[in-house]
């Protein structure tokens, strides 16, 4: 699937992405799916890497594959958990989450995008590996990117869009003159995949102490991700790395290291918290990494740009398609970059509590755990933010109270469910009677009754959030909602 680079002309393609991992993806294969012409470039060869960066999807990011006909078969290859444990003490569980997927789901980031990737090319996404941006102009009519291919040659590649979903280090920011301002917050992580002589007792294994914490997760093919860190031990990241050193950080964390042995590969990296100013400067978008990054803490990196992706694409594909007004694209930065910066300030609240050392944050740590223990609905906030269902998006002035929020998997009067109905990026309209829609939206647009009694109607965006609802709405007024929504 690499191309070649090359001058093309305008009308080539209407979205060029840059970065193939999950967020750049994703949103690749929603845009192709529903039409719109894409190119996908990335500048390293075409192959999954089995070095895993995440190995955790949230229940907000199994509904949203769900949507796309993906979950199931993940679920198949990952091993599900349902409850979290932090700090040693404090136990979240996930089993009473209000969603299909309660409980987090452990597979490593390849299986994601192996899963991806075959989507994007069977919805006929354009390929360009090995191919680096090397920089970009944008003008009132489109984006020019200029490119390097395999063979060291230039080109350029034009489009009317262009999404930056390539990474912290993002060519396409630096490129828009975006600041990425943060900071690390732990230096000298260590990082090794390894063969363990003992299981531990848990399908994720985390734990904190005062000097160190360690975190072990299994790939599924023996091997297990170890990622530790020792505060009394801050080394440059070129400083050579050996198994003794990870051995040595995992048992000041959790008492033993497992019989831990034959490394495949052993790294040490630094944990940012920083996030993008703005995530659209004109044509141009961010997504994912390349917009905020933050600690793993609570494994939420990879599954909230996955939910950038999801926001952004349909929003692309009705502008794209002639169906919005372009306004529709500013929602993007209006309601991503919220959830964004909320969940730097979680992941990295959980990291400083980890850390602590001083008698006032242990105290501190100690009397929010057990807050959280005793009191139901901060524990059951806690869950939704961490599992991305409790977000919601903010609604004009006068709309229904439903508007922004999310919609669970709902069953439907035909017995399927919601998101189902949602599968092909398709609005759907959920009502207590039988509404009559035209042609003229069938490949945008699912019309559903509710399975119950429910007396509300409801447009559902091909996000899974309420675009529109009313109590009492008849067909005038329904009418009204889908052309200006759907168009």
């Amino acid at each position: 699937m690499t191309g070649t680079t090359g001058t093309i002309g305008t009308a080539a393609r209407d979205v060029v992405v840059v970065g193939s991992g999950p967020t750049g993806l994703l949103l690749a294969g929603d845009l192709a799916t529903a039409g719109v012409r894409v190119t996908l470039v990335e500048k390293r060869p075409h192959r999954i890497s089995n070095l895993s960066r995440a190995f955790v999807l949230h229940a907000r990011t199994l509904e949203q594959l769900d949507a796309r006909g993906l979950a199931d078969g993940l679920e198949a290859v990952g091993r599900p958990l349902d409850r979290l444990r932090l700090f040693g003490r404090l136990t979240l569980d996930l089993d009473t989450l209000p969603s299909r997927f309660n409980h987090l789901l452990v597979l490593p980031q390849y299986e994601v995008e192996k899963a991806l990737e075959r989507r994007a090319a069977e919805a006929g996404v354009e390929f360009r590996h090995e191919t680096e941006v090397t920089g970009l102009t944008q003008d009132a009519d489109g984006v020019t990117v200029t490119v390097r291919g395999p063979d060291g040659e230039a080109g350029t590649l034009r489009a009317a869009y262009v999404v930056g979903a390539d990474g912290m280090r993002s060519a396409v920011r630096d490129a828009i003159g975006l600041p990425f301002p943060g900071r690390s917050v732990i230096r000298s992580v260590v990082l090794a995949d390894v063969l363990l002589a003992e299981q531990p007792d848990t399908l994720l294994t985390v734990n904190a102490v005062g000097d160190a914490f360690a975190f072990i997760a299994p790939f599924g093919d023996g091997y297990h991700r170890v990622i530790g860190w020792h505060r009394g031990h801050d080394v440059p990241e070129s400083e050579p790395l050996d198994l003794a050193e990870v051995k040595e950080i995992t048992r000041l964390a959790l008492g033993r290291d497992f019989g831990m042995h034959d490394a495949r590969w052993m790294s040490r990296f630094h944990s940012d918290e920083r996030q993008a100013p703005a995530y659209r400067v004109g044509r141009v978008f961010l997504a994912g990494d390349a917009a905020h990054v933050h600690t793993p803490a609570g494994g939420q990196g990879m599954n909230t740009g996955l939910q950038d992706a999801a926001n952004l694409s349909w929003k692309l594909a009705q502008v794209i398609g002639g169906h919005a007004p372009e306004s529709l694209l500013d929602t993007y930065q209006a309601e991503r970059h919220p959830v964004g910066r909320a969940v730097l300030r979680s992941s990295g609240g959980i990291v400083r509590l980890a850390m602590a050392k001083r008698p006032w944050k242990l105290a501190l740590r100690a009397a929010l755990t057990a807050f959280l223990g005793v009191v139901g609905p901060a524990r059951r906030k806690a869950v939704a933010q961490v599992t991305g269902i409790g977000y919601h998006y903010g609604a004009p002035r006068g709309a229904h109270r439903l508007t922004g929020t999310r919609v669970p998997d709902v069953r439907l009067a035909d017995g399927g469910r919601l998101y189902e109905a949602l599968r092909g990026g398709r609005f759907v309209l959920i009502t207590p009677e039988e509404y009559e829609e035209g042609p003229g939206r069938a490949d945008r647009l699912a019309v559903a009754r509710w399975a119950s009694e429910r007396r509300t109607s409801v447009l559902v965006r091909p996000d899974g959030y309420v675009a529109w609802a009313d109590d009492a709405a008849g067909p005038a007024a329904i009418g009204a909602a889908l052309a200006g929504h759907v168009g």
